[in-house]
């Protein structure tokens, strides 16, 4: 398979999402005439189709499309990578970081291609627990390693500027498969690693 990386706007859907993104506006009591929203349907129509093009990507091809054989059987951990989602609870964005940490067996990829799974799964409407599972298992699938793991620390503005209005809480999740789940020095290592 191959990858290829695409921002475009398909025309339909940016026309179909304008004229609804205006209605939402007259809803909401706003004068879409107005000098400051006259484009801002426009606008948000590409925002979101940006916002959620992780649906037109295939994560696994993107795996492939740097796929090399290494006889490296050690830790590979990539760090902070940035991570931007949509909650789809309220559709309001979560953000924050996620490690990712993989023993090759036989196979490694090119260390963007990590943080591309990364982002192909955030740019879709999430919760985080889904989200951490979805690059795992992604993973796992495509490379085969002797384990896998997934660490995701993110605040989530649907607590901060909504309901309960908590600025400072974070929520984090792990999900492991392989090695990182029977072996408790290479989870130590890890968490070592992580802090």
């Amino acid at each position: 398979m191959s990858y290829t990386n695409n921002d475009h706007y398909t025309p339909e859907t940016t026309r179909k999402l304008e004229e609804h993104y205006q209605e939402v506006l007259k809803l909401l009591g706003e004068d879409t005439e107005r000098e400051g929203l006259v484009r801002t349907p426009l606008r948000v129509a590409r925002a979101m189709q940006y916002l959620t093009k992780g649906y037109q990507e295939d994560p696994a091809a993107i795996l492939n499309s740097a796929k090399f054989r290494e006889e490296y059987q050690q830790m590979v951990l990539i760090k902070d990578i940035e991570m931007y989602s949509l909650c789809e609870h309220h559709m309001l964005p979560f953000y924050g970081k996620a490690h990712v940490a993989y023993i090759p067996n036989g196979f490694i990829t090119g260390i963007s291609k990590i943080t591309r799974v990364v982002e192909t799964f955030a740019r879709r409407f999430q919760v985080q627990e889904r989200l951490t599972v979805q690059i795992r298992d992604c993973i796992q699938e495509t490379l085969n390693p002797m384990g896998v793991a997934v660490v995701i620390e993110a605040e989530h503005m649907c607590m901060q500027i909504r309901g309960v209005q908590k600025q400072h809480s974070k929520m984090v999740t792990s999900a492991f498969t392989g090695t990182f789940l029977k072996d408790m020095r290479t989870r130590e290592e890890l968490m070592h690693l992580l802090h």
